[in-house]
């Protein structure tokens, strides 16, 4: 009977496995760049599908998207055998399962230094910053037109979707939804319901608001990096996440609309090579077309090798701290006083409440016990011994458990999280697993505990800047020699704009209504570089995404490498510095050419980067791979294996964006047991625009499980100073995701994987 009941199990698995390959699921077919001529391809898209799908009726069913505007490709709905077909068809590169990513400020300007601009408002009007993200919100104050002309001429955009109005500020706005799905929460236009958008959108390019605030904390003038810049939005994350198929339809019409920097806080799980990542082939088309993509790092650290976005032609970015921290105390009936982190717009007045511990609390009805509701988890508390009091929890949790069983408030020990704070839906704080062990002892040996939780205040943070624990980190998980992340900035604890029927707190269920909140995350950080970048193309009109890119990282802050034991792998050349970046000195220049040199020495193929250019010459000067340290890249990376000796020259050309007659010496360092040579070490420029070469030459001993170690080269003038970090160190493996074959296509039908918001902590 048991081995019937087996082989019926398995009869049915498979019956299941064969269903689920004969499933039409959503897959975007990458064929490279647009064709030359004026023509629409969703023609020729549909022709091959009907001709791989065998009916001109269900090829027409099939297609979600045509691809046309900026590159070329589709997004269908294919079976896996119809994936696999595709696949082998000349022409084209990848076939993507439609993989669901997921998303990765009064003070943070300030705390830069960058309180006013040094660009007119006409040249910032100029300048449209693109956001692929949740929607915005476009009654908020941050997206007020006022006082601001007419879109730039240059503009292509349209604003779409019923009961959603455009102005002079949000310029366009489309959505996407190649699922079609739409949870009950969700606006089926361009409007924000989950806040995240609009929140990255008022840090980029929001307009001026005076006194805004999350109920009385952070009071201050909020303001975009570039207020009188303007906004188009392309919706491509719901409440289930963002489809890889809609982020790719988002950059074709972005790119074509005109945007000038594209901002996109959202990222994938896991590594993927670059022609099967949405984002780099996105990124990849906006830089062809001299558009810079910002985007967020991850919120996968403090792992090492956890950085997504790591194409060399993108700016990838970490999260660090402001000097401000949100604190709310507790006070105990003995007087003795604990400061906790958390974002607390709740007043209690002083008003003490019985103390609890969770543990003495368990709703054994529902299956708890003191072990569970010491906790105190959603359903484990017993509402008759918790409403009216104060609760001592021993973990980190939304404060629902509390709330639903009508407690006061929550006092969370949990010392996994020290550097940036939630909102709850209650009174409540997070102190140290220390504190909470001398809190828990005075309830034990007090008759009639009592405490209370007061309002939440702004400390300084004499620390900040540093990177934040959950910034993800390098080493780059693709592409050993370029370093990764490129730089780092504000995205703890921002204030910013908010959609007020999105969960002000980290409880799904909260129902209270806010126009500003403060959340964390490399979602926060990317729109300040989105909006430093911004300012730069203001500035600079006529300036290349690389160069834009190179201004802002070699002008970057450097931080302190006493807080960072993972140094540059947490904050790539340091930290934004928006200020100076508009007079950079020298930038490192890269073109299309440049990039497509890299991806040769990838062990891409010359078949494949023809598609991706559209140019039928040969590309590639050899087809074996090799190392990137000839890239025009503003930041030096040298791999080795365990055993190597440290040997690496790297060629690089900067070209003079300053003085027209200046004179730059070099001065290079690094540890002492490693050696830079420069040549030349000084660099003479007579005009403006005038490009100079040098070489770089690193040495040093055999080294086996080092960890990373670094230095600079800075080019000074007496005026500038160019710094790009050098960093050194040991890993496995100098293709960490071999699996990924450039050179050879490879299909994996794993059904949908979860992308991530980089931002909104705790909700996710």
């Amino acid at each position: 009977m048991a081995l019937h009941s087996l082989l019926y199990s398995l009869l049915f698995i498979a019956f299941a496995l064969n269903c689920h390959a004969h499933e039409r699921k959503v897959h975007v077919v990458y064929m490279g760049d647009r064709p030359q001529g004026d023509f629409p391809l969703a023609s020729t898209h549909h022709s091959m599908l009907q001709n791989v799908i065998g009916s001109k009726k269900s090829a027409k069913q099939s297609l979600i998207y045509s691809y046309g505007r900026s590159f070329n490709g589709f997004a269908a709905k294919l079976t896996d055998e119809e994936a696999a077909r595709f696949s082998a068809l000349e022409g084209v590169i990848s076939v993507i399962p439609n993989h669901i990513l997921k998303l990765h400020t009064t003070r943070s300007w300030d705390f830069m230094g960058f309180s006013q601009s040094k660009v007119g408002a006409a040249e910032e009007g100029d300048v449209v910053v693109g956001l692929l993200d949740t929607g915005i919100w476009p009654e908020s104050e941050s997206f007020s037109d006022y006082g601001l002309a007419a879109p730039p001429s240059k503009w292509k955009g349209i604003c779409q979707g019923a009961n959603f109005t455009c102005n002079n500020k949000i310029i366009g706005a489309r959505y996407y939804n190649s699922e079609n799905y739409y949870d009950i929460t969700d606006f089926q236009s361009p409007r924000d319901s989950e806040g995240h958008g609009s929140h990255t959108s008022s840090t980029a390019a929001g307009s001026e608001v005076p006194n805004a605030n999350y109920y009385g904390l952070a009071n201050g003038k909020a303001r975009g990096g570039v207020p009188n810049s303007r906004i188009a939005m392309y919706k491509v994350c719901w409440s289930f996440g963002c489809a890889l198929a809609d982020i790719l339809a988002a950059f074709d019409d972005a790119i074509a609309d005109g945007v000038d920097i594209i901002s996109v806080s959202l990222g994938a799980d896991v590594p993927l090579e670059y022609f099967e990542d949405p984002i780099a082939i996105g990124a990849f088309h906006a830089m062809r077309h001299g558009i810079l993509t910002s985007n967020s790092a991850g919120n996968s650290g403090p792992w090492p090798l956890s950085v997504s976005n790591y194409a060399p032609w993108t700016l990838t970015v970490a999260a660090s701290t402001i000097d401000r921290k949100f604190i709310a105390q507790v006070v105990l009936g003995n007087g003795q006083v604990y400061a906790g982190l958390s974002i607390n717009s709740f007043d209690l007045n002083g008003t003490t409440y019985p103390l609890i511990w969770g543990g003495d609390a368990a709703n054994y009805s529902a299956g708890a016990d003191p072990e569970i509701s010491k906790y105190c988890i959603t359903g484990a508390m017993n509402s008759y011994k918790v409403a009216g009091k104060i609760v001592f929890c021993e973990t980190l949790w939304d404060g629902s458990g509390i709330l639903i069983a009508d407690g006061v408030g929550t006092i969370m020990a949990d010392s996994s999280i020290t550097d940036f704070a939630f909102s709850y839906p209650l009174p409540a704080t997070q102190i140290s697993t220390e504190d909470g062990k001398e809190i828990l002892e005075y309830i034990r040996t007090t008759e009639n505990p009592i405490a209370t939780i007061l309002v939440g205040q702004t400390w300084k943070d004499i620390m900040a800047p540093y990177v934040v624990s959950f910034s993800s980190r390098g080493p780059n998980p693709v592409s050993p020699d370029i370093l990764k992340p490129d730089l780092t900035a504000p995205g703890v604890d921002i204030l910013a704009a908010w959609s007020p029927v999105s969960p002000p707190s980290i409880y799904n269920e909260d129902t209270r209504a806010v126009n500003y909140n403060i959340i964390s995350g490399t979602s926060m950080s990317c729109p300040h570089a989105s909006g430093a970048a911004a300012y730069v193309k203001a500035a600079h009109p006529n300036w290349s995404s690389s160069a834009i890119k190179s201004a802002l990282m070699t002008t970057a802050h450097a931080m302190d490498t006493k807080k960072h034991p993972d140094l540059e792998f947490a904050y790539g050349s340091g930290h934004l510095n928006p200020v100076d970046a508009i007079d950079p000195g020298l930038v490192y220049d890269a073109n299309e050419t440049d990039y497509i040199n890299f991806l040769c020495m990838q062990g891409y193929n010359d078949t494949t980067l023809r598609l991706v250019t559209s140019d039928n010459s040969s590309v590639c000067s050899s087809t074996e791979s090799g190392r990137a340290w000839d890239l025009n890249y503003p930041s030096f990376s040298l791999a080795l294996l365990d055993g190597q000796k440290i040997w690496s020259v790297f060629t690089r050309t900067v070209t003079n964006v300053g003085s027209p007659n200046s004179t730059y010496t070099a001065r290079p360092y690094m540890p002492p047991n490693v050696s830079v040579d420069v040549e030349p070490s000084v660099l003479s420029f007579s005009s403006v625009g005038e490009k100079k070469s040098f070489t770089l030459t690193v040495k040093g001993p055999k080294i086996s499980q080092q960890p990373i170690m670094s230095g600079a080269i800075i080019w000074e003038d007496g005026v500038h100073q160019v710094r790009s970090p050098i960093v050194v160190y040991n890993i496995f493996s100098l293709s960490p995701i071999s699996s990924f074959s450039a050179s050879q296509k490879s299909l994996k039908f794993n059904g949908p994987s979860m992308y991530t918001k980089n931002g909104i902590l705790g909700r996710n």
